[in-house]
């Protein structure tokens, strides 16, 4: 399968498929080079919640904005919370987060849209990202699925809300984009517990026992497993080769750097004529 990001500039991947899909799209994924920050933030860091000095972040989102060409007051972007909370959201909520973490919008971590000229946001250094298309409806969304999200199936949650609007689940494209690989990823027996509950076949075939404790995960094989048992078509769903851990040059990493790190953005909004 073919590497679904494609660098563009030093600052950001797209996913180049779903360009060509829809010229108004835009998705892609930052990456950590080419902005303003300093020490451990060095130097696109987009997260307002990690220490990083707001100014320097907001100045690093407005260069970003200009660069993709969809305006920093057009961006929705989410608290964060690791949990399977996920919203509708429009207009009306252009600029919650952008600007200032405590306008964020509150115990969310996915979000969706039909409205043009709207930016989902959300910010990772390891998490996986997972990006939704319908075509005939120009749905989009994103959501965060971190070990406890992906445990508590935020795939689903947001495929089961799409389907209540009518959007037939298996015209859906998804992508799992840059995030912690199964060789970098290390867990203790509580999260393979976790694991080991969730409604997929043959849990123990994602992760791998390396030490007492100790096991390697795969979460975003994990995650594909998720979205095919909901009825995502294999064949539309695409996931990166990048490892947000392995490529250090490109990406900070949360586990790498024993979290004194940036973030980066995963983005998706159609844009306006």
């Amino acid at each position: 399968m073919a590497e679904p990001f494609i660098l563009h500039k030093r600052s950001y991947f797209l996913i180049e498929k779903w360009k060509k899909m829809n010229p108004k799209l835009i998705a892609g994924f930052t990456t950590k080079n080419d902005g303003f920050s300093l020490s451990h933030y060095k130097s696109q860091n987009l997260g307002l919640h990690v220490g990083d000095d707001r100014d320097t972040v907001v100045k690093n989102r407005n260069q970003l904005a200009e660069s993709i060409q969809f305006p920093l007051s057009q961006w929705v972007c989410l608290e964060q919370t690791h949990g399977n909370s996920v919203q509708y959201v429009n207009e009306h909520h252009w600029g919650k987060g952008a600007s200032n973490y405590s306008t964020s919008i509150k115990n969310c971590d996915g979000v969706y849209t039909d409205k043009i000229g709207t930016l989902l946001a959300l910010m990772y250094a390891d998490c996986v990202p997972i990006y939704f298309y319908a075509p005939k409806e120009n749905f989009v969304g994103i959501v965060h699925a971190g070990w406890k999200g992906t445990v508590k199936e935020i795939v689903q949650t947001i495929l089961v809300q799409w389907q209540e609007l009518g959007i037939d689940i298996a015209s859906i494209y998804a992508c799992i984009g840059p995030s912690i690989c199964k060789h970098c990823y290390i867990v203790d027996d509580n999260v393979i517990h976790e694991v080991e509950k969730m409604n997929i076949p043959n849990q123990t075939q994602f992760y791998k026992k390396v030490n007492t404790n100790q096991y390697q995960l795969d979460l975003k094989s994990l995650n594909k497993m998720l979205l095919t048992t909901c009825g995502v078509k294999e064949h539309q769903i695409d996931v990166t080769s990048l490892c947000t851990s392995c490529h250090h040059q490109v990406f900070f990493s949360h586990r790498r750097e024993k979290g004194k790190t940036g973030r980066m953005m995963g983005f998706i909004g159609l844009k306006e004529d």
